[in-house]
């Protein structure tokens, strides 16, 4: 697409990460109830945190959500935050940052990677899920969720939740992956026939009263090591392979286009 394999790694300086390669994150004896299990990031933190660097380089979906009313001065809460990689961001110029997390270990290192900021930027990092959340009612004026616990059919107690903390006029996004286009939207779609079909997860988020944004955006790696570490996290082993095979066979590099939907929705 006309654009170098390496990119800034953003947020480098701020967030305190484990080393790559690392081990997994300990299995916790005790997550909340409700809790649904996350295996990639779980089980392989450190190449997750390779894939947030790589993910959107160009900002699309932050664009969307910018268009849409961004988060400048509000109250943001980050719905399965993991290890904070957003929670920075937000803290630039948000009035202040929440994130919730059931994973113990992670929220530890959402806790230490916003731990360096400034004492204006309020951030905090709280034990819950999306069915849960530690909040008062009517508390937040902007709800981010990207690949965590929203993926259509099923999630309607966390949908009560959201309705339950945002303020009037306030805005939820959820961001989740468009199986129906795209280089990684094919490969998706055959590693995992058993998620809901596009036109399932349209249906289901237009009948809650949810607006359809789709993105266009893509991966750029440093390494093409790195992209099939993520890859292989991300698929399961045969769709893996074939997916990797399938990248070889069209040049390879770094690079891989990945479509994503933004479901928004204001109260």
């Amino acid at each position: 697409m006309g654009r170098p394999a390496r990119h800034p790694r953003r947020d480098r300086r701020a967030d305190p990460d484990p080393r790559r390669p690392g081990p997994a994150l300990k299995e916790p004896t005790v997550l909340p109830e409700g809790t649904r299990p996350s295996p990639n990031i779980w089980h392989h933190t450190d190449t997750y945190e390779l894939e947030n660097h790589a993910f959107d380089p160009d900002r699309r979906v932050e664009a969307v959500i910018e268009e849409l009313g961004g988060w400048a001065g509000r109250d943001v809460l980050d719905v399965g935050c993991g290890t904070g990689f957003h929670l920075t961001r937000f803290a630039r110029t948000a009035a202040s940052v929440t994130g919730v997390e059931p994973h113990p270990d992670l929220r530890a290192i959402a806790a230490r990677r916003t731990r360096r900021l400034s004492a204006d930027r309020t951030v905090t990092v709280l034990e819950g899920t999306a069915q849960d959340l530690p909040l008062p009612d009517a508390s937040i004026d902007v709800v981010h969720a990207r690949w965590a616990y929203f993926f259509g059919p099923g999630c309607e107690p966390g949908l009560a939740e959201l309705e339950r903390v945002a303020r009037p006029g306030a805005t939820a996004y959820v961001v989740d992956n468009d199986a129906s286009r795209s280089t990684f939207g094919a490969w998706f779609a055959r590693g995992f026939p058993e998620h809901p079909a596009p036109e399932v997860k349209q249906e289901f988020w237009a009948a809650q009263g949810w607006q359809r944004e789709p993105v266009l955006t893509r991966w750029v790696f440093d390494t093409p090591a790195d992209l099939e570490a993520v890859v292989r996290i991300e698929l399961p082993g045969p769709a893996a392979e074939q997916a990797l095979a399938e990248h070889a066979a069209a040049g390879g590099g770094t690079e891989v286009d990945y479509a994503v939907d933004v479901w928004w929705r204001r109260f």
